[in-house]
């Protein structure tokens, strides 16, 4: 049976750029944090940086700097550094301001300008800025009292494309600012709710390619003509689309959400003929997709169920796919498990599919509901340590997509908006019940784990389905919609109120939900995990709840650490917390 530091010391490494030369900027975090490494081919990676806190970074068209984004303690206020690609080099400070964010930093094709999104106008918005590289100059590009993410340059420099989150759930704008007179052109139609990703611009930037579900129930690839103000769909699936090219407009990598697995393709940008399927290790997910500046080298990373994330590459006109980094691996890959994904009919006959990971121990086994955050995600094939550790322990451990879960169309994803929130937890009520007919699975012992919102699931779980569950772990929890909505960063408010209703308007709604509202109706032990530093759920969101509990005489554990934020990102911390949770299950199930 693999040990937890054997399971957790599998290192994860992404990559963050690519060069045509296939030397890859990686995300790696082998010293316990994800810092940038420099693996050039043929060569071991070098590391570049040594920073407490976890690093991301760009290459610099045009030279040998780095762009550099790093935050304190898992605050998410990121500031952006220039630094050079050699180990350890100085990092000269580009835009420092520690009480503000500086997110999505992109840069121009050229290297001679970046753009980020902060909330320096009134510590809530996010607005669009662009900064010179060369003389420091800088100027605010679009303001729209609202939450915006930078969505990449124009070949040409001549435009800036910019992603507007609106008060409707799964809905955006995308937006070009010309940033010569200011003027913005609104890409997106009003008249629906649908997602527009980022431009995969042509190479004379007079068009681009992007994903979009408009008009549709899943995202397909459309073209945008500048000149005309035409918009039409160009390519479509059954599944999810999405694209990314790069500033030369030779290729389009394409990518399909297979049900939570990963199909790539190579298309020809101008007529979407398709070029090759490109191959992956595994069954998996490829994320972090990278092109070089020619488009002939793609760098991605993949992550099965029984491999860690490494970062590939390969030449997307032919060629396989060449391993990049190579993760000191402790635990033979015969050890681990591949969850099955199944689907269960839920209280309204609703298809709801899950992954069922089965131990190799001999039944009945408890069983673990582990419950993604979100809502708006999706749990997928990839590798997850404590998913193994919990199953190495004689845990089954089923990974349900609730409704509201993406990657299964925009009905799905909408099927628990605002007053239809606690109809995810009836899908979690249905999945023990179908989980009970498995003769494999004691259902006595069932228990819930969950992070961010998915921690607001165990919650509202114990609160409002208090007789099916044995036990619950909540990580970084939501307690209160209420309370949560008050307390989290300015930021964040309008963001997260467009899914979950807002104070303003819907208090009462927003109080019935809360678990905390219903404290009297938790009885399973809990346990709660949160980081002193957590931006998003405020440490008083589990504070509170814990206090309520202790005071009923319901058996309740608060473990706090002091240097993490939305999570647990320091492996020290995770070596510390897993552990306890298994303890913690071990007793409460004894």
């Amino acid at each position: 049976m693999p040990s937890l530091e054997e399971l957790l010391t599998v290192s994860s490494a992404v990559p963050a750029d690519v060069r045509d030369d296939g030397t890859v900027l990686v995300r790696w975090n082998v010293p316990g944090t994800f810092q940038l490494y420099l693996a050039r081919p043929g060569e071991d990676p070098l590391r570049l940086t040594s920073l407490a806190e976890p690093v991301d970074g760009r290459f610099v068209p045009g030279g040998d700097r780095i762009l550099l984004s790093v935050d304190e303690g898992g605050n998410e206020r990121a500031q952006l550094y220039l630094t050079s690609a050699e180990p350890d080099a100085e990092l000269e400070p580009l835009v420092v301001e520690p009480e503000l964010l500086h997110v999505t930093p992109t840069l121009s094709a050229d290297g001679t300008h970046v753009a980020y999104s902060c909330n320096r106008r009134n510590g809530r918005d996010l607005d669009v800025y662009v900064r010179s590289l060369e003389t420091g100059e800088e100027r605010c590009v679009f303001a729209p009292e609202s939450f915006c993410e930078v969505a990449g340059f124009s070949p040409d420099g001549r435009w800036l494309g910019v992603l507007r989150l609106t008060e409707h759930t799964g809905d955006n704008d995308l937006h070009l600012v010309e940033l010569a007179t200011g003027r913005v052109v609104l890409v997106s139609p009003e008249e629906e709710d649908a997602f527009f990703g980022s431009p995969a611009w042509s190479a004379d930037s007079r068009s681009f390619l992007f994903a979009t579900d408009s008009g549709r129930d899943v995202a397909g690839i459309a073209r945008y003509e500048l000149e005309t103000d035409r918009c039409e769909l160009v390519l479509a699936d059954d599944w999810d689309l999405d694209c990314v090219a790069h500033a030369s407009g030779r290729t389009l990598v394409v990518s399909a959400n297979v049900d939570g697995y990963t199909r790539l393709e190579s298309r020809d940008p101008a007529t979407l003929e398709l070029r090759r399927n490109i191959e992956l290790p595994d069954e998996g997910v490829a994320e972090a997709l990278r092109l070089s500046p020619s488009g002939e080298v793609l760098a991605y990373g993949f992550s099965s169920p029984r491999a860690s994330w490494e970062t590939w590459r390969v030449r997307t006109a032919d060629g396989e796919p060449e391993q990049v980094t190579r993760s000191p691996v402790r635990v033979p890959a015969g050890s681990l498990l591949r969850p099955a994904l199944r689907r269960f009919a839920s209280f309204d006959g609703e298809s709801i599919p899950y992954f069922l990971c089965e131990p190799q121990t001999e039944p009945p086994w408890p069983v673990v509901l582990d419950i993604h955050g979100g809502p708006e995600a999706q749990r997928q094939p990839i590798w997850l340590p404590f998913v193994q550790y919990l199953a190495a322990h004689g845990f089954a451990v089923a990974q349900p997509n609730v409704r509201g879960s993406t990657g299964y169309g925009k009905r799905y994803e909408h099927l628990d908006d605002g007053r239809l929130r606690l109809d995810t937890v009836r899908d979690l009520a249905s999945l023990h019940d179908h989980l009970a007919a498995d003769e494999r699975i004691d259902a006595e012992r069932s228990v819930l784990y969950g992070g961010s919102y998915g921690g607001y699931m165990v919650l509202a779980a114990l609160a409002f389905e208090p007789e099916r569950w044995a036990a619950g772990i909540g990580v970084v929890a939501i307690s209160s919609l209420v309370t949560f909505l008050q307390n989290t960063s300015e930021y964040r408010r309008a963001f997260r109120e467009r899914e979950y209703g807002s104070l303003e308007h819907d208090l009462d709604f927003l109080l019935e939900v809360s678990p905390l509202t219903h404290i009297d109706r938790i009885r399973a032990p809990l346990l709660l995990v949160h980081g002193a530093n957590d931006p998003r759920v405020p440490l008083t969101e589990a504070e509170q709840l814990h206090a309520a509990l202790s005071e009923r005489g319901v058996p309740c554990e608060l473990v706090v650490y002091p240097d993490e934020g939305h999570g647990l990102a320091k492996l020290a911390n995770r070596l510390d917390a897993y552990p306890k949770m298994v303890e913690f299950l071990e007793r409460a199930l004894a």
